[in-house]
């Protein structure tokens, strides 16, 4: 196992006096790293070996009888065909009422020459169509593909982030692993909605801000070691920041897919600014909140809002470029066409969106699924996307009455512990000022206390998707401090010991409820009474 996190006590805080001066220059530089926690994992191929792995198990978890059912299940109904209407026509186009019977059984053709009222971007269901254009629409593995392989791949990328963030690669495994087999992520994964697609940009775009920051403190390192031996640092000049015009590209991505990724690429864009202003200000730069400011915060701005706006424009282009699409001749028809049809497309793009939004603030009808925010974390009102009862000798039933179902419900384990995982991360994050918390933190706070605004809206918990991955970091990091740093005089072997068989039986009680779960996950045909024991609260029925 790879060293747990370091003491959070010494993790995000230099003392005041452990800037050292001095005349060697590797001297200066080791100081200035050990200050500003420059990364010192291991690299090689060899240290991709568990993301490998938990990917492979993903896949196997995600692909395993992908088109078993073939129905469109909940929202599928909509962003299935939107998907592959985006592929034909380059907009979303209208179906005749109950088009899903025709659909299923391969007549994909059927819809009408009108485009289609929609309230989300078209880059999550183009993502959709994707499957059914390389596999076919009258395949279920075609409908659900791009979402199995993007959640799939959500697992690769949360395992080598929480191994960069939390600085060990036994966290990232575990971080890693409690995704691929939570019961939330496995649901979503295995349907086409827009949730998980949005997450890939979202935990991506994390990906490229850690990546940057690191980048930073090594380059800032360098500088401030160079000044203390009188040397001049040969990149002292340098200010490209690649990994963090692409985070811009990636939320750009996330607010095509949701609007609720303009709350993260707000959250993420702070969250980036702040990190540099720790390390200027860690490494006594002569006015630091200045250059913060002008070297960091303005050009992080430009770098990431301007690129993000820009491609969500990109995203409308099937929208702009034809004539189809909903709401595309609004210009036209209220005597605002102009000379150019480019403003005559934005403007009515505009309009679109005044239009979409108004949808979404009212949105409040009756949903026997409707679940409040407060909620999400324990759980408590799960979204049901299929239900079948049958009778003896149907589907393969072997008694009286038997249940299929899938039931958008985590793992209750990863949660309920995840859910106090937090409270951890806060504490330590006060107490500690530990930054491998905050980031944590934020990750969450951007996917979920925005949603706490609109309680009086028709939400469900499998919003909480989003930020999952930095729940199971949550969890992971709890797990580090727990078990605490290897092979130090504070954490003796036989003080140890314990504390890892404890964590070992925890994560196997987990993987043994995931298992409990698995047939309401996959709509398994089960015995009714089976069935009635997953049910651990009045409410998830």
């Amino acid at each position: 196992m790879q060293p747990a996190p370091r003491s959070p006590a010494r993790d995000e805080v230099p003392s005041e006096g452990s800037g050292v001066a001095s005349a060697d220059p590797g001297a200066a530089l080791a100081s200035q790293r050990r200050l500003l926690h420059c990364s010192d994992l291991p690299r090689g191929w060899v240290t991709w070996l568990p993301a490998l792995v938990l990917l492979a198990l993903a896949l196997t978890l995600r692909l395993w009888g992908l088109g078993a059912i073939h129905e469109l299940i909940f929202d599928e109904t909509y962003y299935v065909k939107d998907g592959y209407t985006l592929w034909q026509e380059g907009v979303e186009m209208q179906w005749p009422d109950e088009a899903n019977p025709a659909f299923e059984a391969g007549a994909v053709d059927t819809y009408l020459p009108a485009g289609e009222r929609v309230v989300h971007p078209s880059l999550g269901k183009w993502i959709i169509g994707a499957g059914m254009s390389a596999l076919g629409a009258d395949s279920a593995v075609g409908w659900r593909i791009s979402v199995a392989l993007a959640g799939s791949l959500n697992v690769l990328m949360t395992v080598r982030i929480a191994r960069r963030l939390l600085r060990s690669g036994s966290m990232g495994a575990i971080a890693g692993g409690l995704l691929a087999i939570d019961g939330l992520h496995l649901v979503m994964s295995r349907t086409s909605l827009l949730d998980t697609v949005l997450m890939v940009f979202v935990l991506a775009a994390f990906g490229a801000l850690l990546i940057d920051r690191d980048q930073h403190r090594e380059r800032l390192a360098r500088i401030s070691a160079a000044a203390l031996t009188g040397a001049v640092a040969a990149d002292a000049g340098r200010s490209w920041r690649p990994w963090r015009l692409l985070a811009g590209v990636l939320l750009g991505m996330a607010c095509s897919v949701k609007w609720s990724g303009l709350y993260v690429l707000a959250v993420f864009g702070i969250m980036t600014v702040l990190w540099d202003w720790w390390a200027r200000r860690t490494v006594r730069e002569p006015r630091w909140a200045l250059k913060g400011l002008t070297r960091d915060a303005i050009p992080a701005f430009f770098a990431m809002v301007p690129t993000a706006i820009a491609v969500y424009i990109a995203s409308w282009t099937g929208w702009l470029v034809t004539d189809k699409g909903y709401f595309r001749d609004w210009a036209r028809t209220h005597g605002h066409e102009g000379d150019s049809p480019v403003i005559d497309g934005l403007r009515s793009l505009w309009e679109y969106h005044r239009d979409s939004y108004a949808f979404h603030v009212s949105l409040s009808d009756p949903h026997p699924y409707a679940a409040s925010p407060l909620g999400w974390l324990l759980q408590l009102r799960p979204t049901n996307f299929y239900y079948r009862d049958f009778d003896f000798g149907e589907a393969g039933c072997r008694v009286e009455q038997c249940s299929a179902q899938v039931m958008s419900v985590g793992n209750p384990l990863i949660w309920w512990l995840g859910t106090a995982a937090i409270a951890v991360a806060v504490f330590a994050g006060i107490r500690w000022r530990d930054g491998r918390a905050w980031a944590i933190l934020a990750g969450i706070a951007a996917g979920y206390l925005p949603w706490l605004l609109y309680l009086d809206r028709t939400v469900f918990t499998f919003y909480s998707i989003v930020f999952e991955p930095w729940l199971v970091m949550c969890l992971a990091y709890a797990i580090g401090l727990a078990l605490g740093p290897a092979g130090t005089a504070g954490s003796p072997s036989s003080l140890r010991r314990p504390a890892v068989l404890a964590v070992g039986a925890l994560l196997v009680l987990i993987v043994l409820v995931s298992a409990f779960f698995w047939p309401i996950w996959t709509g398994q045909v089960i015995d009714h009474e089976q069935w009635q024991w997953r049910m651990w609260l009045p409410s998830w029925p």
